[in-house]
C-alpha cells in the first residue's frame, strides 16, 4: 500500500499506522493509553492508583489577534486536549522557537498573557526552552505538553466508548473555523456579511476551548457512571471526530446530521468561504459518549453552565457499521481525511474571496 503524508494538515490514520505506530521506542508497562490515531491523550501510571494524562500540540500563535487573545487561544488549545481525559490540567512544559521578527517588547506582552491564561486554568509551567531562530515563522512557533494528574479510575480516553452510549455535542459545528475567519479577516466578513454576523462570529473566538465543557461533564461521573469518552473536535470537525471515537473504540455509530447545531453566523461564514461546517475544524466543540441512563444528567449540568449541548447520535456494535442520517438518507460515515478549512484559509489569505 502506497501511503503518503498529506500536503497540509494532520497525517491520516493510514499514515499514522504505517509510519508512527510501529516505531514508538521502548515498551513500558506503566503506559495505560499510548499513541493512537484519533486519541487526544496518553496516560501513564505514576504511582499506585495515580495516573498522569498528557497531550502535546504545536504552540499556535497569530500576532494579528493581539498578544492577549493569541496567548489565550494557544494555551486553551493545549489544555483542551488534556481536559478530555476528565482530569484537570495542572502542569505544562513549553518549547518556544520564536521568529527573528518578534521583538523583546512583543515577547514580554505575549508571555505575560500566556501566564494569565495558565493562572486562570490553574496550570503551572514547569520547564521549557525559549529562543529565536532563523527559519521559524508564525503561527507555528514551538510545541508544548500539558499534564493532568488524578485517580486511575477517573480518567477516560477516546477509545473507551461503549455500544449503546449516546453521542453528545457541545456548542455545535465549525466553532474554530468561524472564529478564526472572523478574527483574521474582520473587514472582509463585515463587508460581505454585515456587522452583526461578524460580531457573532468574532465572539466565537472566546468559545474555542473545551476545558470547562470536559470537566463539567466528567463531574457527573465517568465510565459506567457517566461519560465514557471525550474528544475535541479539531481537524475534520464533528464528522471526523465522531468517526475517530468509533474507530478508536472499535464500534459502529449512527450520527444524525440534522441534530447538530449550526449557528447562523457559522452557516453564513462557512457558506461565504465555501466549506462544509460539519467537516471543518472546531476547537471548542466537545464530543462525548455517555451511558444512556446518565445522558440527561450530563445534558442538564452542561446547560446549567450556559453551554449549548445536544444529542447527535448513538454508538453501535461494530457489526452495525458507521452511518450518517442526513436529510432523511442513510449514508456511510466516512472520515474526511483533509480538513477543508486549511485550503480555504490559505486561499482567502493569499487571494481573497473568489
Amino acid at each position: 500500500m502506497n501511503v503518503e503524508l498529506p500536503n497540509i494538515g494532520k497525517i491520516s490514520p493510514q499514515a499514522f499506522a504505517h509510519f508512527i505506530y510501529p516505531h514508538l521506542g521502548a515498551e513500558d508497562p506503566r503506559i495505560l493509553v499510548g499513541p493512537k490515531s484519533g486519541v487526544d491523550i496518553g496516560v501513564v501510571q505514576v504511582a499506585q492508583g495515580v495516573v498522569m494524562a498528557t497531550t502535546t500540540d504545536p504552540v499556535f500563535v497569530v500576532p494579528s489577534y493581539g498578544w492577549k487573545r493569541a496567548a489565550w487561544f494557544a494555551v486553551h488549545i493545549l489544555a483542551s486536549d488534556a481536559a478530555t481525559s476528565g482530569l484537570k490540567p495542572s502542569l505544562m512544559t513549553v518549547d518556544l522557537n520564536l521568529p527573528l521578527e518578534m521583538s523583546t517588547e512583543d515577547f514580554g506582552l505575549f508571555w505575560e498573557a500566556w501566564d494569565d491564561a495558565c493562572r486562570d486554568l490553574g496550570i503551572a509551567v514547569v520547564s521549557g526552552h525559549t529562543a529565536r531562530y532563523e527559519g521559524c515563522h508564525f503561527p507555528m512557533v514551538g510545541g508544548a505538553t500539558v499534564m493532568a494528574l488524578g485517580p486511575e479510575d477517573r480518567y477516560v480516553s477516546t477509545d473507551m466508548a461503549m455500544a449503546g452510549d449516546v453521542v453528545v455535542c457541545t456548542k455545535g459545528a465549525a466553532i474554530e473555523a468561524t472564529g478564526l475567519f472572523a478574527a483574521t479577516f474582520p473587514d472582509l466578513i463585515r463587508r460581505r456579511l454585515g456587522d452583526s454576523i461578524w460580531k457573532a462570529a468574532d465572539a466565537l473566538f472566546d468559545q474555542m476551548t473545551v476545558v470547562q465543557d470536559a470537566l463539567i461533564a466528567a463531574s457527573v461521573g465517568v465510565r459506567g457512571a457517566g461519560v465514557t469518552a471525550m474528544h475535541d473536535a479539531t481537524e475534520c470537525g464533528i464528522i471526523g471526530g465522531v468517526y475517530e471515537i468509533a474507530e478508536a473504540s472499535g464500534l459502529g455509530v449512527e450520527l444524525h446530521d440534522d441534530d447538530i447545531l449550526i449557528r447562523p453566523e457559522v452557516r453564513a461564514v462557512t457558506d461565504l468561504v465555501g466549506i462544509d461546517p460539519l467537516l471543518s475544524i472546531s476547537e471548542g466543540t466537545l464530543l462525548l459518549t455517555v451511558r444512556p441512563e446518565k445522558a440527561d444528567h450530563v445534558l442538564r449540568r452542561l446547560s446549567q453552565e450556559g453551554i449549548q449541548v445536544s444529542v447527535i447520535g448513538t454508538m453501535k456494535p461494530a457489526s452495525q457499521g458507521m452511518w450518517r442520517i442526513t436529510g432523511g438518507r442513510r449514508v456511510p460515515l466516512v472520515h474526511p481525511r483533509i480538513d477543508p478549512f486549511w485550503t480555504a484559509f490559505a486561499q482567502v489569505s493569499q487571494e481573497g474571496l473568489r
